[in-house]
């Protein structure tokens, strides 16, 4: 009788000696896994490389405020203006007979909420200190609890039952519970937003409000240059970007309602947290021996 030739089994040493298919796609996981990690915890080149996605900033400055400004003629970044709002409704009390008014109006109620909502939102730049305020895993965290906050304010605005549209000043949307949460969501991703651009020594500051910018535009020595001037163009190029943000944020409005406005924020928000991945890192000064 002929001897059969032994098989390979899984319990064989020559079994166990080849390379498994499932164990180089554990291992080429972990270390793409790894890698992640390590990019995460970077710290990115600022403000040398970071531009470009200031000037996205600031369009997302005006894709923010646009609907805020639309429901309810409330800038949910400008909290200078709210704050002097709040002073006016106090000024009124002790206005004349016929000019006087009682109570807490609509309108400085939605001041009231955007401001503490803002102050709630820039107060977690808190964490970019401890974390790192430059670190990766700050930056993306916070640009995706923004893209989180903008989703629940498209909620917010969807189930208000209100268009999100104020006719005129005197008959401002938003005015429930929910419109005031939709108001209040966007008002703290403006005050993320502002803590970010501050730390990152953004050369639009805080890249929510553009004052500053105005002004060091139009002091700039060279703004009648004729050939690239960083200092002046990159500020030229974030006002322009709040002009564009506004102006594509309010045709959505127009076309599918402030839902659907908010929602393209948080898809524009999850694409900012994407690049906080592609500016380079900080460069590591080697001592020469």
């Amino acid at each position: 009788m002929s001897e059969t030739l032994p098989t390979n089994t899984k319990d064989s040493p020559s079994s166990s000696l080849s390379p498994s298919p499932n164990n180089n796609n554990i291992i080429h996981s972990n270390s793409l896994t790894q890698r992640l990690v390590e990019r995460f915890q970077t710290v990115i080149d600022a403000p040398n490389s970071t531009n470009l996605i200031s000037i996205y900033a600031c369009f997302l400055t005006g894709l923010t405020s646009s609907p805020s400004f639309t429901a309810c003629y409330i800038w949910c970044g400008f909290q200078t203006g709210n704050v002097a709002q709040l002073g006016l409704a106090i000024a009124r009390i002790f206005s004349p007979i016929g000019e006087r008014t009682y109570g807490f109006q609509k309108p400085d109620q939605q001041a009231l909420v955007s401001l503490l909502s803002f102050w709630l939102g820039t107060s977690l730049g808190r964490f970019g200190d401890k974390i790192g305020n430059r670190r990766r895993t700050w930056l993306v965290t916070a640009t995706f609890i923004q893209a989180l906050l903008a989703m629940a304010a498209a909620l917010c605005a969807h189930f208000s039952g209100q268009s999100g549209i104020a006719t005129h000043r005197g008959d401002p949307s938003w005015t429930n519970g929910t419109g005031m949460a939709a108001l209040g969501f966007i008002s703290a991703t403006m005050g993320i937003q502002g803590i970010v651009g501050k730390r990152i020594a953004s050369p639009m500051n805080t890249t929510v409000v553009l004052t500053t910018t105005w002004v060091e535009i139009f002091n700039d020595p060279l703004l009648f240059s004729f050939k690239y001037t960083p200092s002046r163009d990159i500020r030229i190029a974030g006002g322009t970007a709040v002009f564009f943000g506004a102006f594509v944020s309010r045709a959505i409005v127009d076309g599918g309602g402030q839902a659907a406005a908010l929602g393209a924020l948080a898809g524009f928000r999850i694409l900012q947290a994407i690049w906080w991945f592609f500016i380079p890192d900080k460069p590591v000064n080697k001592d020469k021996s």
